[in-house]
Parts: C-alpha cells; structure tokens; sequence
C-alpha cells in the first residue's frame, strides 16, 4: 500500500440488495463491506448470491495498483454494472469469487 492508503475488509452484518431498473440483481446476507482511502464503501457479494444469468461478460478491464485487475458484467440497457477482481492481490484475497455492483441498498 503506498503511504497514508488503506483497504480494510470486514464481513457486514445486515442485508445487501443489488437492484437495476426494478430487477434484483443480487442479494446476501454473506457480504464483505470494502473500506478503501478516498472512496465509498463497497459492498462484495458471494457469486452465488449474484444473478449472473442476467448478466454477461464485458469486454472491460481496469487496474488497480492495491487490488489488482478487475473484470466486468454487464446488461443489456447498462455496461459495466458489476466488476470482480478474479486474481486479487493477497492483501485483499478475501473479496476472490466476490462481486461488487456501483449501487446497493442495504436493509
């Protein structure tokens, strides 16, 4: 981590909905809440909780110099809605096989 930069991971305790256009993406009781410098929390879901039948594979990828590569899904009306960091740095290998959507509701 570079000086002053911090990326905790902690498992939440309550609910986490992923909703788009009135369709429940995901939801888990199962997520890890991302705390990472200069950004909002981030809310990992387990790909079991996920709906990756309606999703499909972007062509998009993005970098991350403290958690790695990231991949993204997509729906037919939104691109990249949904990333992933399939090969984590070990810093933050707890959020391996866990998706993240820009806009959840927790309840």
């Amino acid at each position: 981590m570079a000086e002053g930069h911090t990326i905790t991971i902690e498992q939440h305790t309550e609910r986490v909905r992923a909703v788009h256009g009135g369709r429940v993406l995901a939801e888990s009781t199962r997520a890890l809440v991302l705390r990472e410098t200069g950004c909002p929390p981030r809310y990992y879901l387990p790909a079991e909780d996920v709906r990756l039948d309606l999703l499909a594979p972007s062509e998009s990828h993005t970098y991350c110099p403290f958690k790695g590569t990231a991949s993204y899904w997509s729906l037919p009306d939104t691109a990249d809605l949904v990333w992933a960091y399939p090969e984590p740095k070990p810093e933050v290998a707890r959020i391996k096989d866990h998706l993240c959507f820009y806009e959840v509701e927790t309840v």
